[in-house]
């Protein structure tokens, strides 16, 4: 396969491995596109995005605008004269003139299994909904949210016990190497872009953190999976004596024995459901280490009977 000059345009960790993968399929990265740095940490300092820090790393040139919209900024992008920009989470819209400045136009990877989930946020809202499998989609971007036609799919399963950061790593693996075959489909001419199907269409909201918090009326399956889908971030969250207790892992069991919601059943931190009951098997209070259960029971009291906030 001949090597493509690409802009690439990605920000979180997500699109590391896909960047990776086109500096290592042979490709020429003309330029990388990332988010402005932005302050973190207890200093405050501004820090690069991790695309950012690894393309620099690899010397490669970097631009963080705060927009595209203006013209200076679409002449610039245009200048590159690349054969294909590929994105990957990135953060910002793109106008029609970016858009159709590179021969092969614009491919986005996107972390769902299109038209489902559409939007920022289709990791967790895919464990949420508890969906059997997830997925990544190659398309060749338009003007709409996640409406662009499909070039390549792959999916992989949601297990009983996948995590958010478990299915991104999975969907950053998988959309690596997928959009690596599909540049070779697309300089041979032999991809064609599919429609998205109209029907089947849903949309990923971005994640608040204020989403974390548990709602013990809901069922233990439900607060299952929103444990697992807001690990690591923003975390699944209940406060209790004016703390902020954190919960990294819960298994769901049959029957609440007449608990109130939100009601510590037993010296095993089972805690009483809208339906069923969960059992809270590691925690984290803030500033401290993750505990299981019975460690963490030993320094923080949760006795049978005690209602959480």
């Amino acid at each position: 396969m001949s090597a493509l000059r690409i802009i690439f345009m990605g920000s979180p960790d997500f699109s590391v491995p896909i960047l990776r993968a086109l500096i290592e399929a042979g490709h020429e990265i003309v330029c990388v596109y990332a988010q402005p740095p932005r302050p973190a940490g207890r200093g405050h300092k501004e820090r690069p995005c991790p695309v950012h820090a690894f393309a620099r790393d690899r010397n490669l040139p970097v631009r963080t605008p705060r927009t595209l919209k203006d013209d200076s900024a679409q002449a610039e992008f245009a200048a590159l004269a690349a054969d294909i920009a590929v994105v990957a989470a990135y953060g910002l819209i793109l106008p029609q003139a970016v858009l159709d400045a590179p021969r092969f136009g614009c491919v986005n990877v996107h972390a769902s299994l299109l038209p489902r989930w559409r939007g920022a946020a289709p990791i967790q809202r895919a464990i949420l909904a508890g969906d059997a499998e997830s997925g990544v989609t190659v398309m060749q971007m338009d003007a709409g949210l996640d409406t662009g036609a499909m070039l390549m799919q792959g999916t992989v399963p949601i297990e009983a016990d996948t995590t958010a950061q478990v299915l991104h790593d999975r969907l950053a693996g998988l959309g690596a190497a997928l959009i690596v075959r599909a540049l070779e489909g697309i300089a041979a001419g032999m991809l064609t872009p599919t429609p998205q199907p109209e029907d089947g269409v849903t949309y990923a909201a971005k994640i608040e953190r204020g989403e974390g918090r548990l709602d013990w009326t809901q069922s233990a399956g439900a607060l299952e999976r929103h444990v697992r889908a807001f690990t690591p971030w923003p975390g699944a969250w209940f406060e209790y004596g004016g703390e902020r207790i954190k919960v990294l892992q819960v298994r769901a069991i049959e029957g609440n024995e007449g608990g109130a919601p939100g009601t510590v059943l037993d010296e095993r931190l089972t805690v009483a459901c809208g339906d069923g009951a969960v059992r809270l098997e590691r925690l984290q209070r803030a500033g401290r280490s993750a505990l299981d259960a019975a460690t963490f029971l030993r320094g923080f009291a949760l006795p049978s009977g005690t209602r959480l906030g």
